[in-house]
């Protein structure tokens, strides 16, 4: 969608439809003018309460050559006292989702609503970009629908430009993001994965561990949980400089192209899900392509351990056990604990860099999902300070996280008999032992968890994520590492 900042006059802005962001209880706000060229009929409906202006409330009304735009599209903004930066996104995406759907191609904004806002109106675009995401490429015939054009209606271009510049940059990256996690996993494997990091390029370099250096290095777990596939793993590392010599950030997300589970296979129910297990690999990438479109001066680095998780004649077993690259060793009680085998030896790996703090991102349990549904990301780390900045950018982004506790006694729940640790401790605490798992290989670390095995796929249109991969760590990350610039 092609977005550009006109100082036009609403009632005489030419286009398929013009839209009204509009707070309860304002009748027809700053919009009188347009009310009364349309005969009075917006406020006639919103007294009549046909509309209300309630939160992601949507109304399209035509205009007959009342005013030059063909259509008005009252968009619901819910009460002013309440008004976010994250509920105007998610009213620019309900606004979007609703013209997705029409043959609506060329849309105008008023902006005239934001005035006085800690909200701006790139928040309500960037909700409207997220929003407007499709995935057809496996489709004969691709719907067309959808807006092509967005003019942003405001005499403050300058103050615009920059914030709106970004919110382009961000929704592009969480649609590549969703595109390679949504992409199938016989498209998607570790190779293509490797290639889709080096697409990225502007600054970012990529190196790739085939698997016999993997195995030199000593990534036991790594590899055990690539045996039974017969696509070769690929241990994916980038970096981005961007101008800084200071230490890194190191990113870590997990890339399992697809995980049945190995031996310890998973039921055949939603199975076909398990494409999006690498969404952690994918908002990474997705965060390396913003901050280098950004230009960002930041020095991040990223690892990928991307391999596929299946069963076979040279599949890791129940009751193997695996040495990482910190030479602990691991008795792997249940072959689809898997994620947390690759992160154990990515953090082991990362220690090389002596980076200033370690994120993984992981759809690691599915206890996630039955802690937090899917309306939060579960976080956990051995750092405060760091704990508190992600907390920091997700009340900014509105990419929730809530953090969950590590006590020393879920030590127990991993202890093995015959290993340093066993990677599943059982039902009990699920969550919170997986996350004490990868806790014992970030000793030495500045380090924090993300667990989005419950907020990397949604079943259901959310109102700026439409079914399938959300895409989410990205817009995370990106405030994280953003905050830091000075």
């Amino acid at each position: 969608m092609q977005i550009n900042i006109k100082d036009t006059e609403e009632i005489k802005t030419q286009g398929d439809v013009l839209i009204l962001p509009l707070f309860e209880s304002t009748g027809a706000g700053p919009f009188g003018d347009i009310n009364e060229a349309l005969g009075g009929l917006p406020l006639a409906l919103i007294k009549k309460g046909d509309f209300k202006a309630q939160h992601k409330e949507t109304m399209l009304l035509f205009t007959y050559g009342k005013i030059a735009a063909s259509a008005v599209l009252l968009a619901g903004l819910g009460p002013r006292d309440k008004a976010t930066p994250e509920t105007i996104r998610q009213a620019g995406g309900a606004a979007a989702s609703y013209l997705k759907n029409t043959r609506l191609a060329n849309a105008a904004l008023s902006t005239r609503t934001f005035d006085g806002l800690d909200a701006t109106p790139a928040d309500f675009i960037q909700g409207m970009l997220l929003a407007q995401y499709r995935f057809g490429v496996y489709k004969k015939e691709e719907d067309k629908k959808g807006l092509e054009s967005l003019a942003v209606l405001s005499r403050k271009e300058k103050e615009l430009a920059a914030p709106v510049k970004k919110a382009e940059i961000i929704a592009d990256a969480v649609g590549f993001t969703r595109n390679l996690i949504n992409t199938p996993a016989n498209d998607m494997t570790p190779a293509a994965l490797a290639e889709a990091a080096k697409s990225i390029g502007a600054g970012v370099s990529v190196q790739v561990i085939e698997k016999d250096e993997a195995i030199k290095l000593g990534m036991g777990a790594f590899i055990a949980v690539s045996k039974g596939s017969m696509e070769p793993p690929k241990f994916i590392i980038l970096e981005y400089k961007g101008g800084m010599d200071k230490k890194p950030v190191v990113l870590i997300g997990k890339s399992i192209t697809f995980d049945s589970g190995g031996i310890s296979i998973k039921p055949s129910e939603g199975m076909e899900k398990m494409k999006y297990d690498m969404a952690g690999g994918g908002a990474v990438l997705g965060v390396f392509k913003a901050i280098s479109d950004m230009k960002l001066p930041l020095h991040v680095i990223g690892i990928l351990p991307a391999t596929e998780n299946l069963p076979g004649g040279t599949a890791t077993r129940p009751g193997d056990i695996a040495r990482t690259i910190s030479g602990k060793t691991i008795e792997i009680i249940n072959t689809d604990a898997e994620g947390r085998l690759v992160l154990a030896d990515a953090l082991g790996y990362a220690k090389k860099y002596e980076p200033a703090a370690v994120i993984d991102i992981a759809t690691l349990t599915g206890a996630c999902d039955i802690a937090l549904g899917g309306e939060a990301v579960a976080l956990m780390g051995n750092d405060d300070s760091l704990i508190a900045r992600i907390q920091d950018a997700s009340r900014k982004t509105g990419e929730r996280t809530w953090h969950m506790p590590l006590f020393d006694e879920y030590k127990d729940y991993i202890k093995s008999d015959v290993a340093d640790l066993k990677n599943s401790g059982g039902r009990s605490g699920s969550l919170v032992t997986a996350g004490y798992f990868l806790k014992e290989f970030a000793n030495g670390l500045s380090w924090a968890h993300l667990d989005i095995a419950s907020t990397a796929w949604t079943d259901k249109d959310r109102p700026y994520s439409p079914k399938g991969a959300t895409g989410i760590g990205v817009r995370l990350l990106i405030e994280f590492l953003a905050a830091g610039v000075k």
